[in-house]
């Protein structure tokens, strides 16, 4: 998938943040008094708290069995203490090993709080995140908005890169410094006016306040947040969440409805987007000092001022929503307000090669969740949360949450690039393809890099694109037109490749007009 941005910036978090402050919106009225309504106070009183809290294995427990998901990790701070930490399932289908709260989980998108929380800590002034962004070998096709670009832009996705910018670079196995360089070339909508997410966009601003602190995105991870925080299973490398003893294998659906440890998700070139992993029990020690402003144990960590510029809305992410109010996005986080005015942070993260996450806080509340799991987005994490909190606040649970949080999923996962074309039945008449050599041959994409046809002895022709490469068999379809079937997190099923005048068209590469290759 595309590293989910949540459920709020790509249909989940949206869901998590519009309809759990539906009900707030019914309680809280509305005012037509001329000066502004009063600051908002606290509703959810400890006992509250304790009963949702009583339930969360219930809800897990029910969301699993209907969902199938092999393992879960879920823990809940309230007041500076962590009062839910629990694991649930098993780390692999067909072994024994259980989840526990120090099981590591892949964060996919709730690496980018995660990661907001270092650069925040880097920073001595809250200022300093509309410093220019400047990393060697990163540009925008616009000169005046590379010029202008900061790191702010860049972690609240207001750019103007097209969504999901550099992603399908990822899926053919290029590698960070690759895409970043090639980012250059993707059309730009206008700046700081149009929001659009973008986890490369994110990573060249982390990498860049990496660099100008002297030293690596990874270190300054470690050494800003996770050592001061001990935070002592969490890192950036993917080497360290695949050799960790106790990791929780990625898994997806199979047609029957079990659930299998396919496919292994490295996501080390969008490290600061989606790169982290980490515990239940790192993660809540996180949710604490966000909870308390960059403090934790009584010591100061991150600074209180850039931090919480961190949570303030710095675009829209979607005008009117569910419920007719306002998305927005902050540096990393989704920010909303219920219906009380009370500020909402939350950020989901998928990969539809095996993970699914959800971390949400209320401020005022000094109450937040995070759930890990580890199957691909089926709305689980969200759906807890979402339950969690309607519980805490109302007493009740208003809806049942799952079906709700599993449709957003499937609205925001439905692939945009899929084709509107069905080229598993060739149209009736189809016309027959030429011999296999009008086809073969090197073709060059300036995006895209090299593309290579190729025939066997039968005439069967394979496509081979990226730097590996990776191959794929053409089946044909109609004249010179053929398809493939797409791999890696950003798979659309079958897609067109289109021969004519020299030059082959990828179909699902072509969304930005940069998927035609040219022979050499």
């Amino acid at each position: 998938m595309r590293t989910l941005p949540a459920l709020g910036a790509a249909g989940a978090a949206v869901l998590l943040a519009a309809t759990a402050g539906a009900a707030a919106m019914g309680t809280a009225g509305a005012t037509a008094a001329p000066t502004p309504p009063p600051a908002p106070k606290p509703q959810i009183t400890d006992a509250a708290v304790d009963k949702a809290v009583a339930r969360l294995d219930r809800t897990v427990e029910d969301m699993m069995r209907r969902t199938g998901v092999p393992g879960v990790s879920v823990a809940v701070v309230h007041d500076d203490k962590v009062v839910h930490i629990k694991g649930y399932g098993i780390r692999r289908t067909g072994e024994s090993a259980k989840v526990g709260p120090d099981t590591v989980f892949q964060l996919a998108s709730v690496s980018k709080p995660v990661s907001s929380t270092v650069v925040a800590g880097a920073l001595t002034d809250p200022q300093e995140w509309d410093d220019l962004t400047v990393l060697p070998g990163f540009s925008l096709k616009d000169p005046w908005v590379s010029d202008h670009v900061t790191t702010a832009d860049l972690f609240s996705h207001r750019s103007g890169l097209p969504d999901h910018a550099g992603d399908l670079l990822e899926d053919l196995g290029y590698d960070q410094a690759y895409i970043l360089d090639h980012l250059r070339l993707e059309p730009l909508t206008p700046f700081r006016a149009s929001y659009a997410y973008t986890n490369f966009g994110l990573t060249a601003a982390a990498e860049a306040v990496a660099r100008a602190k002297g030293t690596s995105w990874q270190k300054l991870s470690a050494d800003t947040l996770f050592k001061p925080a001990g935070m002592t299973r969490t890192s950036t490398e993917f080497s360290d969440f695949i050799n960790a003893p106790d990791h929780a294998a990625t898994h997806v659906k199979n047609a029957d409805g079990t659930w299998s440890p396919r496919f292994v998700r490295d996501p080390d070139a969008q490290s600061p987007a989606g790169g982290i992993s980490s515990t239940a029990t790192d993660m809540a020690r996180w949710l604490r000092l966000q909870l308390a402003g960059g403090t934790l144990d009584g010591k100061r960590i991150i600074p209180a001022d850039t931090l919480a510029r961190t949570h303030l809305p710095e675009i829209v992410s979607q005008p009117t929503n569910a419920i007719g109010t306002t998305s927005f996005y902050g540096l990393g986080w989704n920010v909303s307000y219920d219906g009380a005015g009370r500020l909402r942070l939350s950020h989901s993260g998928g990969f539809e090669l095996g993970a699914n996450t959800n971390v949400t806080m209320l401020p005022l509340e000094k109450l937040g969740i995070v759930v890990l799991t580890n199957g691909a987005p089926v709305g689980l994490p969200d759906a807890v949360a979402l339950d969690f909190f309607d519980y805490a606040e109302h007493g009740k649970v208003s809806t049942d949450w799952l079906p709700l949080a599993a449709s957003a999923y499937a609205a925001a996962l439905a692939a945009p690039g899929a084709s509107t074309t069905d080229y598993n039945h060739p149209p009736k008449g189809a016309q027959p393809a030429q011999d296999s050599a009008a086809y073969t041959g090197t073709y060059d994409n300036p995006y895209y890099g090299k593309a290579t046809v190729t025939a066997d002895d039968k005439g069967a022709l394979t496509l081979a694109l990226g730097p590996k490469p990776l191959r794929f068999p053409l089946t044909h379809y109609d004249g010179d037109t053929f398809s493939f079937v797409t791999a890696g997190e950003n798979a659309v099923g079958r897609t067109g490749v289109i021969f004519a005048d020299g030059t082959l068209r990828v179909e699902y590469l072509d969304a930005d007009h940069l998927g035609t290759f040219t022979q050499q």
